[in-house]
C-alpha cells in the first residue's frame, strides 16, 4: 500500500511549463506529482501572459525570481542555479510540446508532457532518439492508466485466465461536445482548431487514452493494421473529427474496434475497454473505477472491488485508501507521478535492471499514440481504407 512515504531519498526539484490559473489540468499535475513529496515545485512559466504567471506561480508559493515570462528563460535561469530543477512537466496547448520537449531535453531535464507529444511520426522519433542520447525520460500523461484495477487486469491477462484474446473493445465517447461549444469556451476552442492540435480531434485527445491502456494490458500484442472512418458532426469543426471509428487487427490473430466522440449526447465520460479471449472478459469503465468486471463464460459475473486482499500484489501495492473507500483520477495521476519520479531516479543511476521490468508512460508510448493517430487520419482520409501499422 501507498502510504504517503518518500519512494526516493529526497524530494527531485521540480517545474512546470503552462498549468497555470486558467488551466484545466495544470491542478491534477501539482497535485499527483507532490502528493507524496517526491517533486517539490521550485520554479516554472506558468502562462503565455508573463504578469499573469507570475502572479500565480508566487500565489503557489514559488519564489519571484523563479518565475519566468516563458520556457525558455526558466530552462536557461535554472541552469546556471546551484539547486535548479531536473525535471519539468508540460502542460501547454498540443502545438507546443514538441519544441518545449525538445527543449528540455537539450537542457538535460526529465520531462512530464501532456499528450500527444507532437503532431508528426518524424517529431516523435526524434524525441525518443533525443531522450536516449540525453539519457533522460520522458513521461506522458495518460493519466487513467494509473487506476489500481488496470494493474490486477495486467496481472489476471499475463496469467492467462481469458485464455487467448480474441477481441479488444475500446471507447472514449462523451457528449459534452455535442454542439458548437467551442464558441463560447476559450478553453475547447483550440482543441478543435488545427492549428492547436493538429491533425485529429478526438482520435489525438480521446482515443489514445484506451489505446495506451490496452497497450498496458496487452503488451505481446502487435497492431498489424487499423481501419478509420472519420466525422465532423458539428460541420464547423472540419476538417477535425468529432467522432471516429476505428478497426484494428493484431499479430496473434485477435481484432479490436475504437470508438472516440465528444458528441455522444448524454454520456457523461464514456471510457471503457473489454478485453475477450477465449475462456473469459474483463471489463473496466472509468465512470466506476473501483470495480472490474470479470466474466467467465457460464459463470455468474464477479466484480473485483479495489483495495480487497484477493486482487494480485502488485495491484493492491498501488492501494492509497483500502478497499471500500473510492479512489479517482486525483489517485491514479498520483500513482502515475510516483512512477516518474522512480524511472527518472533509476535512469540518473543507470540502474538498467530496475528499468527493465519497470512500466510507465513513457517516451515510445508517446510515439506510439502519435504514429497511430497518424495512421488513423491516412485511413480516413483515403476513404476508410487498411493501412499498415
Amino acid at each position: 500500500m501507498i502510504n504517503g512515504k518518500k519512494v526516493l531519498n529526497r524530494s527531485l526539484r521540480w517545474g512546470m511549463v503552462g498549468g497555470g490559473g486558467t488551466s484545466q489540468i495544470g491542478y491534477i499535475h501539482r497535485s499527483a506529482a507532490q502528493r507524496d513529496g517526491n517533486f517539490t515545485l521550485l520554479a516554472g512559466a506558468f502562462d503565455i501572459d508573463a504578469a499573469r504567471g507570475a502572479a500565480f506561480g508566487q500565489a503557489l508559493g514559488v519564489e519571484p525570481e523563479r518565475c519566468y515570462p516563458d520556457y525558455a528563460s526558466l530552462f536557461a535561469g535554472e541552469a546556471v542555479r546551484d539547486d535548479g530543477i531536473e525535471a519539468v512537466s508540460i502542460a501547454t496547448p498540443n502545438n507546443t510540446h514538441f519544441a518545449i520537449c525538445r527543449a528540455a531535453l537539450n537542457a538535460g531535464l526529465h520531462v512530464v508532457c501532456e499528450k500527444p507529444l507532437c503532431f508528426t511520426v518524424e517529431e516523435a522519433d526524434e524525441l525518443e532518439k533525443l531522450s536516449r542520447e540525453k539519457q533522460k525520460i520522458v513521461g506522458v500523461t495518460y493519466g487513467y492508466a494509473g487506476h489500481q484495477l488496470i494493474y490486477q487486469a495486467r496481472e489476471m491477462i499475463a496469467e492467462e485466465a481469458l485464455g487467448e484474446i480474441r477481441l479488444v473493445n475500446m471507447q472514449f465517447a462523451h457528449g459534452f461536445h455535442h454542439e458548437a461549444v467551442e464558441l463560447q469556451s476559450e478553453s475547447t476552442r483550440w482543441r478543435v482548431d488545427p492549428r492547436f492540435v493538429g491533425p485529429s480531434y478526438v482520435l489525438g485527445d480521446l482515443a489514445t487514452h484506451p489505446l495506451f491502456i490496452a497497450e498496458i494490458l496487452l503488451p505481446k500484442l502487435r497492431m498489424t493494421r487499423l481501419l478509420c472512418s472519420r466525422q465532423s458532426f458539428v460541420a464547423s469543426r472540419a476538417p477535425l473529427e468529432d467522432n471516429a471509428f476505428v478497426m484494428m487487427e493484431y499479430d496473434n490473430g485477435a481484432v479490436g474496434t475504437l470508438w472516440a466522440s465528444a458528441v455522444n449526447a448524454g454520456s457523461m465520460h464514456g471510457q471503457k475497454i473489454r478485453i475477450v479471449g477465449s475462456k473469459a472478459s474483463l471489463e473496466w469503465w472509468d465512470e466506476q473505477p473501483n470495480q472490474l468486471r470479470f466474466e467467465v463464460q457460464g459463470e455468474p459475473v464477479r466484480i473485483l472491488e479495489r483495495g480487497m486482499p484477493y486482487l494480485s500484489p502488485k495491484a493492491l501495492a498501488e492501494d492509497r485508501i483500502g478497499g471500500g473507500h473510492a479512489e479517482g483520477l486525483f489517485e491514479a495521476w498520483s500513482n502515475l507521478y510516483r512512477r516518474f519520479a522512480l524511472a527518472m531516479d533509476a535512469t540518473d543511476r543507470r540502474d538498467l535492471a530496475f528499468l527493465q521490468d519497470f512500466w510507465y508512460p513513457d517516451v515510445h508510448a508517446g510515439v506510439m499514440g502519435v504514429r497511430w493517430v497518424a495512421r488513423c487520419v491516412e485511413s480516413a482520409d483515403a476513404g476508410a481504407t487498411w493501412v499498415a501499422c
